[in-house]
């Protein structure tokens, strides 16, 4: 079974960055998308971004121009680098795997999810 662990969440002031990654371990097979998605207390869960196997990348509208994924695939790590923080960006965050094409999935078709890192931005 896949397992995902995110890691690098913490309280920034806004405008300061963080880098969150994600480790899998245990087989994988067929997985092609990753993503990340946030979740704030009393609000729905929502992705951030997401890249396919190719590379190919999306970006909420929210977060664009500020928040990039990468993954590593010798390290077999996702990343999500977030730059220019707001408040607004203070949320539970969750890498998420899929065995779908990005954009065949929708946010309740990933087959794995992370346990959630916290990301805490103050004004």
């Amino acid at each position: 079974q896949v397992q995902l662990v995110e890691s690098g969440g913490g309280s920034v002031q806004a405008g300061g960055s963080l880098r969150l990654s994600c480790a899998a371990s245990g087989y994988q097979y067929s997985v092609y998308c990753r993503a990340w998605f946030r979740q704030a207390p009393g609000k729905e869960r929502e992705a951030v971004a997401t890249i396919d196997g190719d590379g190919t990348t999306n970006y909420a509208d929210s977060v664009k121009g500020r928040f990039t994924i990468a993954k590593d695939n010798g390290k077999n790590t996702l990343y999500l680098q977030m730059n220019d923080l707001k408040p607004e960006d203070t949320a539970m965050y969750y890498c998420a795997a899929s065995h779908r094409y990005c954009s065949d999935v929708g946010a309740d078709g990933y087959n794995y999810w992370g346990q959630g890192t916290q990301v805490t931005v103050s004004s």
